[in-house]
C-alpha cells in the first residue's frame, strides 16, 4: 500500500534543515569538494564528528546530498541537479546561490526561514490567487490573528509577501533560490 502526503510538510521540513548555518557550510564544502567522508567534513569545518554525521544525514534525508559506501567509509556529495524532482531543483538553486551571492550562507539561511512553518506555506498559498486583506487571509486560513500577524511579518521580511494599502500579495523573487522556494510553496501537488 502506498501512502501519499502533501508537499507542504516536505517543504517546511526541508527549510528547517537548510535554515542552519553549519549545515549550509557543509553543503558548500561538498559543492566545492565532493566525495568527502564524515571525518573529513568534521575536520575541515572544526565540528564534532557526531554533530557532523547528524547534519549530513539530515541533508541526505531531504534529498540534498547523496551518500555512497566505499569500502568501510561513506562519502557524501551534493545531489545531482538534473532531475525534475523538487529536491534536485532545490539543489540547483542552492548551487546558483553559492556561486552568485556575496554571503551565500547568510542569504540562504534568511530565505529558508521564510518557510520553516507550515502556516507560512498555507498563507502563501492563500495569496496565490489574488491579493487579500488581513481579515480575508484569516478567514481563508483559520489562523488566529496574532499568529497570522507574526507569520505575515516573517514572509514580508523575507521578501515573499508584500503589503500595499493593507492588501497582502505574493512578491516576485529576483533570486533562483527564492523563486524555487516560492514555486514549491505554491505547488499543491502530492508526493510520495
Amino acid at each position: 500500500m502506498t501512502s501519499t502526503r502533501p508537499l507542504q510538510p516536505t517543504l517546511w521540513r526541508t527549510c528547517r534543515v537548510i535554515a542552519n548555518r553549519t549545515r549550509l557550510q557543509i553543503f558548500a564544502l561538498l559543492l566545492r569538494q565532493p566525495d568527502q567522508t564524515v571525518s573529513a567534513v568534521a575536520a575541515r569545518l572544526g565540528q564534532p564528528l557526531s554533530l557532523t554525521s547528524e547534519y549530513l544525514r539530515a541533508l541526505e534525508a531531504r534529498g540534498l546530498l547523496t551518500a555512497r559506501r566505499v569500502g568501510s567509509r561513506v562519502k557524501y556529495r551534493s545531489s545531482p541537479a538534473t532531475s525534475s524532482d523538487p529536491a534536485h531543483r532545490l539543489v540547483a538553486a542552492l548551487r546558483t546561490a553559492f556561486q552568485r551571492e556575496r554571503q551565500p550562507v547568510e542569504a540562504l539561511f534568511r530565505l529558508a526561514t521564510a518557510f520553516t512553518h507550515p502556516r507560512r506555506i498555507e498563507i502563501f498559498r492563500a495569496l496565490q490567487a489574488e491579493p487579500l486583506k488581513f481579515g480575508h487571509i484569516q478567514v481563508a486560513t483559520g489562523i488566529p490573528g496574532r499568529a497570522l500577524l507574526r507569520h505575515l511579518g516573517k514572509l514580508e521580511a523575507r521578501g515573499f509577501v508584500a503589503c500595499r494599502k493593507r492588501m497582502y500579495s505574493v512578491a516576485s523573487r529576483p533570486d533562483a533560490f527564492g523563486r524555487e522556494l516560492a514555486r514549491m510553496a505554491a505547488e499543491p501537488r502530492l508526493e510520495k
